[in-house]
């Protein structure tokens, strides 16, 4: 019989445990061995894309500084004309109620302003003129009396022909005719810059102005209905705060203007009018230092007059200048800014350091504006009945210090 290949029953159908394993007719290679004698670390899929990231916004920040820095004149431009369009807001809303075109309305508001602008510079550039040309007449007479003066103190033989040689041909001069021919151009620019920057702020304030309504319009069509009457309340409160600074300042301006001009007048102080003019304005529209620019061109000249009517000037400006502190502002400006004298000085210092003189300027109204709309939002209680909050002192401090003393002099007399 032939043999077949199975097997007997009871037995392994697998191979003899000594057998190799079997081959196969193809050998696959494997992966190649790891060097490091490990996994391989492979980059996250996200890790590029997040540089690319990083880079982008590094990039859009570099970018958007750039930008500012380069736009920064212009962009304190467009404040000052915002807050000078909130401050003729009143007036022109006033006028355009009564019938008459906004526009109009805003083109007259803009020509008075323009027009008591031009006459103040016109009559102080009158004021300057004149004591020029006065000294400049007179400044024979005071070298004639410097040198007399000289030569009876040190016992010196000048005389004004020498000096006036001197000056002529010293270097010091020449120099500085040279330098002053340089610099024409330098301050004919600065000029036409500040012109054109007047006219700048001109442009925007008329623009914000006569299309106040409209600008408001396009900003709330973009915000849901609560956020709109919250830009709106806050604009409402933006134009009473500013309009009631600039016309409280205005009528402080024309009290003072008027004090200072009685006093000049009564002393025989020449350019009276002007020189009161000049005192209510810079007194009132330049904080911090306003008081002392304008009452030392009033002293100045009226020293040119008798030196004691300087004195008399310095005196006047000084306690007009506490009456004005102490009465007379509080009571106007209670119900237009109503922010206490440290947070106005403090937001003076703050806007000028931020801003220099257009900070200082509008410091005041804006810091007004946010505590009015911060006051109508922050929820307030009433204050409990102790002696701390109604600035007086507790009967117990006052009795536990008592105690303490009859303790010390006890130990002391043991």
């Amino acid at each position: 019989m032939a043999p077949t290949d199975e097997t007997a029953p009871g037995t392994a159908s697998g191979p003899a445990p000594d057998a190799e394993p079997p081959t196969t007719s193809t050998d696959t290679p494997g992966p190649p061995p790891d060097p490091g004698g490990g996994d391989r670390v492979r980059m996250p899929r996200w890790l590029p894309r997040a540089l690319v990231l990083a880079l982008a916004l590094v990039a859009c920040f570099q970018l958007g500084s750039w930008a500012f820095h380069q736009l920064i004149g212009l962009l304190i431009n467009v404040l000052i004309a915002f807050f000078l369009a909130l401050a003729v807001e009143p007036a022109v809303g006033h006028m355009a109620s009564r019938g008459m075109r906004r526009g109009l309305a805003t083109f007259l508001v803009f020509f008075a302003v323009l027009v008591v602008g031009i006459g103040f510079v016109v009559m102080l550039g009158s004021i300057l003129a004149g004591q020029i040309v006065e000294m400049v007449e007179e400044f024979p007479q005071y070298l004639d009396s410097l040198i007399n003066w000289i030569n009876v103190s040190f016992h010196t033989q000048v005389s004004r022909v020498d000096v006036q040689d001197s000056l002529l041909h010293s270097d010091w001069l020449q120099r500085y005719v040279q330098n002053s021919a340089t610099g024409v151009l330098d301050v004919s620019t600065t000029v036409l810059g500040g012109l054109f920057r007047l006219l700048t702020i001109f442009l925007f304030s008329f623009y914000f102005a006569a299309d106040g309504p409209r600008l408001r319009r396009a900003l709330c069509s973009v915000l849901p209905p609560v956020r709109q009457a919250e830009v709106l309340r806050a604009w409402e409160i933006a134009v009473d705060k500013t309009g009631g600074y600039i016309y409280s300042r205005g009528l402080m301006a024309l009290i003072s203007g008027v004090a200072h001009y009685v006093l000049l007048e009564i002393l025989g102080v020449p350019y009276a009018p002007v020189l009161g003019v000049w005192v209510g304005l810079v007194s009132q529209f330049i904080p911090t230092i306003g008081t002392y620019l304008a009452g030392a061109l009033p002293t100045l000249i009226a020293f040119t007059v008798e030196p004691w009517y300087a004195v008399w000037v310095l005196g006047f400006v000084v306690i007009y200048q506490q009456f004005e502190n102490y009465v007379l502002q509080p009571k106007l400006t209670a119900r237009t800014v109503a922010i206490h004298p440290a947070v106005a000085f403090g937001s003076v210092i703050a806007g000028t350091a931020l801003l220099g003189a257009v900070g200082a300027l509008i410091a005041i109204p804006a810091i007004a504006t946010l505590q009015a709309f911060l006051g109508a939002y922050v929820k307030r209680y009433d204050v409990m009945e102790d002696a701390h909050a109604q600035g007086r002192r507790r009967r117990g401090s006052g009795l536990l210090l008592r105690r303490v003393r009859r303790a010390v002099r006890g130990s002391d007399a043991t």
